[in-house]
C-alpha cells in the first residue's frame, strides 16, 4: 500500500481585496441565551432586539398560573441547571416561548420563587463587564441562534461540522454511538484539504475529539493546551493559524459559563483571549474574533426559533427542521464599527462564511443554505484606533474564580450531566490508548472517589490519548526506519 504523504499547511495568505481577515478565532462558551446575557443592551445599542427598558416586562406563567417576570436580577451562579435536552427545549418554545418556567419547575421539584425567577432573569446593564464592553464596542448579531433546539454536544458538532448525524441525545455508556461515531467531515478537515491552517486550543478536555477525523495522529498535532494560545498569539502574525477554535475549561475550575458555574469565569476567559489578540498589533489588525455560546441552556429568550434546513438524511433522533434558541454572538475586530447585524442565522453561518472565503469543500445542506454572515459586515475604511487597549474585569468578577464559599463548594460537589458525558467519553478514549490494565483500573477507581477526582481523571485520559496520537504522528514509518 502506498504511504500517504502528510499535507503541508501553508501560512495564512493575503486576504482578498476588501477582506482584512487572515485569521478567524472562534471562542464558544456554554449554555446562555441572548436575552439572558445581552438583552439589557437594548437600552444603549441602537436597534438591538433585546429587553425593552420601559413598559411591562415579558412573563412566563409557573405551574400555578402565576406570572414570573423577565427582570434584571440574574445571579452569577444558577443552581439547579435549567434543562436543555431537545424534548425540554421544544416544551420551552411552546406557547410562543411561554413554557420556560413550567419546564424548570417540572424538571426540579421544590424550587423557591427566587430559583423560578432564574430562568427568566437577565444580567443588568454592564454587570457582565467584559461581554457588555465588547458588545458596546463592536458588532452584536441579534439573530444568531443555536443550530438545534438541543444540548451542548449536538450544537458543538453543528458548529464544527454542520451536522450531528441525526443525534441529539447525550450518550449512555462508553460504547454508545452518540459518544464516538461522528464520522462526518469536519470544518477542520475541509480547511486542511484546502491547505489552510487550523488549530484547536482546549482548556481541559477537547470535545472536538468527538469528531472521528480529529482522532487521527496528524490531527492531534493541531490540538494544543489553551495556555499555548496566549504564547502563540504573541508570536509572528504569519505563523498564527487561519482558523482557531477555542474550547473553555468544562471540568475543575471551569470557565465555560455552563450552569451552575459562575459567569465570572467566562468573563475572565473572554478578556484573556481579547487581550492576547489586542496586544499583538499585526495579528489584531488581521483577525476576526467571534464570541458565542453553543446553546441557550434553558434560559428564556423572546426570539422566535424559526425553520431550519435539515443537514442530511439522518433523522434518527430529530427532524432538524427547526433552529434553536437565540444565543449571544459578538464579532470583534478593529475593522468593525459598533453596530448590530440582524440577519437570522445559526452556528453554521460562520462555516458558510469560511467555506465561501477559503473555497472549502462540502459541509452538508445546512451549511450550504446558511447565510454568509461575514458578507453582512460593514467594514471601516481603516483599522480603528479607538478599540479598548485591554479589557479589565470588575473587582467582583476578578475575585470570583478564587471564592471558596459554601455555595461554590456545593455546586462543585457533584457532576453535571455534561460532565458525566465527558467522563464517559474519556473512558472511551482510554480504551483506545495503550496502557497497563492496572493503570486503567486505578483511574476508574479514582474517578469514583469524588467529583473533583472524576474531572481530573477525565482530563488526564484526554491528555494521555493526545500524547499517544502525537507520538504516532511523530514516529517514523516502518519503511523509513528500515532505510536508516
Amino acid at each position: 500500500m502506498a504511504r500517504r504523504r502528510a499535507r503541508v499547511l501553508q501560512p495564512p495568505r493575503a486576504a482578498a481585496p476588501g477582506d482584512p481577515f487572515r485569521h478567524v478565532v472562534l471562542l464558544m462558551l456554554e449554555n446562555r441565551s441572548f436575552d439572558h446575557m445581552l438583552g439589557a443592551l437594548q437600552a444603549v445599542v441602537p436597534g438591538l432586539d433585546g429587553v425593552p427598558a420601559g413598559g411591562p416586562p415579558r412573563t412566563n406563567p409557573d405551574i400555578a398560573g402565576q406570572p414570573v417576570a423577565q427582570l434584571p436580577v440574574a445571579a452569577a451562579v444558577v443552581d439547579p441547571d435549567p434543562q436543555h435536552d431537545t424534548v425540554d427545549v421544544l416544551e420551552q418554545l411552546d406557547d410562543g416561548n411561554g413554557r420556560f418556567v413550567k419546564n424548570y419547575e417540572r424538571s426540579h421539584t421544590g424550587l423557591t420563587a427566587e430559583q423560578k425567577q432564574a430562568v427568566m432573569a437577565y444580567h443588568a446593564l454592564d454587570s457582565l463587564s467584559v461581554l457588555h464592553q465588547l458588545a458596546r464596542a463592536f458588532v452584536v448579531c441579534d439573530g444568531w441562534h443555536a443550530a438545534v433546539p438541543g444540548p451542548t454536544w449536538t450544537n458543538r458538532l453543528f458548529a464544527m461540522s454542520g451536522t450531528s448525524l441525526g443525534r441529539v441525545k447525550m450518550p449512555e455508556g462508553i460504547f454508545h454511538p452518540n459518544l464516538h461515531a461522528y464520522t462526518q467531515p469536519s470544518l477542520f478537515r475541509r480547511l486542511e484539504e484546502a491547505g489552510r491552517s487550523a488549530r484547536i486550543y482546549f482548556g481541559d478536555f477537547p470535545l472536538s475529539l468527538l469528531l472521528a477525523d480529529r482522532r487521527r495522529p496528524l490531527a492531534a498535532l493541531r490540538l494544543r493546551d489553551l495556555e499555548r494560545f496566549f504564547d502563540d498569539a504573541g508570536g509572528a502574525e504569519a505563523s498564527f493559524p487561519a482558523f482557531t477554535f477555542i474550547e473553555p475549561r468544562y471540568m475543575n475550575d471551569p470557565d465555560d459559563d455552563h450552569p451552575p458555574h459562575d459567569v465570572a469565569g467566562g468573563q475572565a476567559l473572554i478578556a484573556r483571549v481579547y487581550n492576547a489578540l489586542r496586544a499583538n498589533q499585526p495579528l489584531w489588525e488581521s483577525s476576526l474574533l467571534v464570541v458565542t455560546y453553543d446553546e441557550h441552556g434553558g434560559f428564556y429568550d423572546h426570539g422566535a426559533a424559526g425553520p431550519a434546513v435539515p443537514p442530511d438524511d439522518h433523522h434518527e433522533e430529530y427532524t432538524f427542521d427547526r433552529a434553536g434558541v437565540r444565543v449571544p454572538a459578538v464579532l470583534v475586530s478593529p475593522w468593525l464599527a459598533p453596530g448590530v447585524v440582524h440577519t437570522t442565522c445559526d452556528h453554521t453561518a460562520l462555516l458558510r462564511s469560511l467555506q465561501v472565503k477559503w473555497g472549502l469543500g462540502d459541509l452538508g445542506a445546512r451549511v450550504t443554505a446558511a447565510p454568509d454572515i461575514l458578507s453582512e459586515l460593514a467594514l471601516t475604511a481603516a483599522a480603528r484606533g479607538d478599540t479598548p487597549a485591554r479589557l479589565a474585569l470588575a473587582p467582583a468578577a476578578a475575585a470570583a474564580p478564587r471564592r471558596a464559599t459554601a455555595r461554590r463548594i456545593a455546586v462543585t460537589a457533584r457532576l453535571s450531566d455534561h460532565q458525566q458525558a465527558i467522563l464517559a467519553f474519556s473512558a472511551y478514549l482510554e480504551t483506545q490508548t495503550p496502557a497497563p490494565p492496572a493503570r486503567k483500573v486505578q483511574a476508574t477507581a479514582r474517578a469514583m472517589r469524588s467529583p473533583a477526582d472524576a474531572r481530573t481523571v477525565a482530563e488526564q485520559r484526554a491528555r494521555r490519548y493526545l500524547a499517544y496520537l502525537s507520538g504516532r504522528a511523530r514516529r517514523p514509518s516502518g519503511r523509513a526506519r528500515r532505510r536508516r
